[in-house]
């Protein structure tokens, strides 16, 4: 699929009001069900969109305000290209398998990549935790980098300060490979583009945002760009946490969901979270991510259920 077939896909995937799974289920319809591409659907008339779709008068409304919206989105798909950023319809074969199993049709209607999206099919971990993390949750979290990137597995991680940011340093420094996660769109990540340039093009870095290209950083944008870490990894650590932020909102969703999450176990002079999380239902885990003998841990764990260690 070219880019100039993606546009109306792009158009319609921006519409605000609709969620994800309102989306998908669309597309699911009209690409797999209907066998009718993107560009005829939106040359379908409103009546046909209401009788052999079942859309109410508003989404044909937001529909029509997409298509109206085409020559706009054209010249944001050249800059796009200009700038080497492509976008990945969630009926793509590029597009992560683990985000859609993880996410399912809430997943993104489409997601915007810079590298090499290869990355995507690789196997993967995040390391999550808080800004202001101490020097045990910053080495914990270069251990695991180091034990991933030597497995090959692909780190993802958020791009902030503390936690984030040491994981794909560490992981970069361990000649592994990461996956940025933005809480902003693309095309406003120029410094981090100059940063991680040659990364980048050695095909080390992949940046993903899930928002309109030209949107800056927001702290809401940055609560919503959590999921998308958790449903790009097949397994999950946590460094650090408190009671409250997107660590602690997104471990107890993945709790919820039945997800694998290994929490550091917090030495007894911390001040954090970690132990709730594990009492709630997270595995407990050493600084090396060695899993730890205790009533609150699961004792079925496989070793292929987490890092090897050795």
């Amino acid at each position: 699929m070219t880019f100039a077939h993606k546009l109306p896909l792009w158009s319609f995937s921006n519409r605000e009001g609709w969620k994800n799974e309102d989306k998908n289920n669309l597309i699911i319809k009209f690409f797999h069900e209907k066998k009718i591409s993107i560009e005829d659907f939106f040359q379908l008339s409103e009546n046909s969109w209401k009788n052999d779709y079942q859309l109410t008068n508003k989404q044909i409304s937001d529909l029509m305000q997409a298509k109206s919206a085409l020559p706009n989105n054209a010249f944001w798909a050249e800059t796009l290209l200009n700038n080497g950023i492509e976008v990945i319809p969630v009926i793509s074969p590029y597009y992560s398998k683990t985000l859609k199993v993880n996410l399912k049709k809430s997943a993104p209607s489409v997601i915007y990549i810079k590298g090499n999206k290869q990355i995507m099919a690789e196997k993967s971990i995040a390391i999550v935790g808080s800004r202001e993390a101490s020097d045990l949750a910053l080495q914990f979290t270069n251990n695991i980098a180091k034990l991933a990137s030597k497995e090959h597995k692909v780190v993802v991680s958020g791009f902030a300060k503390g936690v984030d940011k040491q994981a794909l340093d560490a992981t970069l420094i361990h000649k592994g490979q990461s996956i940025i996660v933005l809480p902003q769109g693309i095309m406003t990540f120029g410094s981090g583009f100059k940063t991680y340039y040659k990364q980048i093009i050695n095909g080390d870095v992949l940046v993903l945002s899930i928002f309109p290209p030209n949107m800056n950083w927001d702290k809401n944008l940055a609560m919503a760009r959590n999921s998308i870490i958790y449903g790009l990894a097949e397994e999950i650590y946590v460094a650090q946490s408190s009671e409250k932020g997107g660590t602690w909102a997104g471990v107890k969703e993945g709790l919820r969901k039945k997800r694998k999450i290994y929490v550091r176990k917090p030495d007894a002079s911390e001040k954090n979270a970690n132990s709730i999380l594990i009492e709630k239902g997270a595995i407990s885990v050493d600084c090396n991510g060695n899993i730890l003998e205790s009533e609150n841990n699961p004792t079925n764990l496989k070793e292929t259920d987490q890092l090897s260690l050795f």
